[in-house]
């Protein structure tokens, strides 16, 4: 329990903070109105066309912060609130998810390694939980340690995933910040580049949280497997 304390506690309490903190920075952002007065969906559609993209369709889907890139059949889809809102907020989110796409376009190598774990990681993280919890229960009770070897395997590949996505993330980051800011007729004055930069930063730091928590959380997890392979 102090190996758990020590390791995820302090996690937790960055991971609210910083999750805390890019919730209030959208909501701030979302309410500055862009000086272009293009919407989301107007914005996404000129980054891509700009890079020579236009096999990609821009979507508008249910829920709040559930914008994504979807290689799979080239979409970009923006949540409702981002998809019509004409705010820095919606701008920035728009141009991020199309900073992807550009990736996906050029074979950026990061996301190409991302999209083949997809389908393992997918598998790993939907049965994880239960495989950690039998192995622990068979580990204390049998001391065999098969099992939670198996879990920290898939932990590890977790961790791993989430190490990748940290540069896909900023870098589709960096693509939208670069366009922004050679593209005046979309963001028109220094302070709206500003707060755009401001805002996805404080998005990838949610990533880089996740990156933390997951790499502890393996942390923990092999401590109790090779503690007790040495009992």
């Amino acid at each position: 329990m102090g190996v758990y304390l020590i390791l995820i506690i302090p996690v937790l309490l960055l991971s609210m903070f910083v999750q805390w903190r890019f919730r209030n920075k959208f909501s701030k952002y979302a309410e500055m109105q862009l000086s272009s007065g293009l919407s989301g969906k107007e914005v996404a559609e000129r980054m891509l066309h700009d890079n020579g993209i236009y096999d990609v369709k821009v979507m508008s889907t249910e829920g709040q912060l559930t914008d994504h890139y979807n290689p799979s059949d080239r979409t970009v889809n923006l949540s409702t609130d981002v998809y019509y809102s004409r705010s820095v907020a919606a701008a920035a989110v728009a141009a991020h998810e199309c900073g992807h796409a550009v990736q996906h376009a050029k074979s950026y190598s990061w996301l190409n390694l991302r999209s083949t774990m997809v389908p393992v990681v997918s598998i790993s993280s939907n049965l994880l939980q239960w495989v950690l919890l039998i192995g622990v229960l068979l580990i204390g009770f049998t001391g065999n340690p098969v099992v939670l070897a198996i879990g920290v395997v898939g932990l590890a590949l977790v961790t791993v995933f989430s190490i990748i996505t940290l540069p896909v993330e900023f870098d589709a980051s960096n693509r939208a910040l670069i366009w922004l800011k050679n593209n005046q007729g979309v963001m028109q004055t220094q302070e709206e580049n500003v707060q755009a930069k401001d805002a996805l930063w404080w998005a990838a730091m949610t990533y880089v949280v996740a990156a933390v928590g997951a790499l502890a959380n393996l942390l923990y997890y092999a401590s109790m497997l090779f503690g007790r392979s040495r009992d």
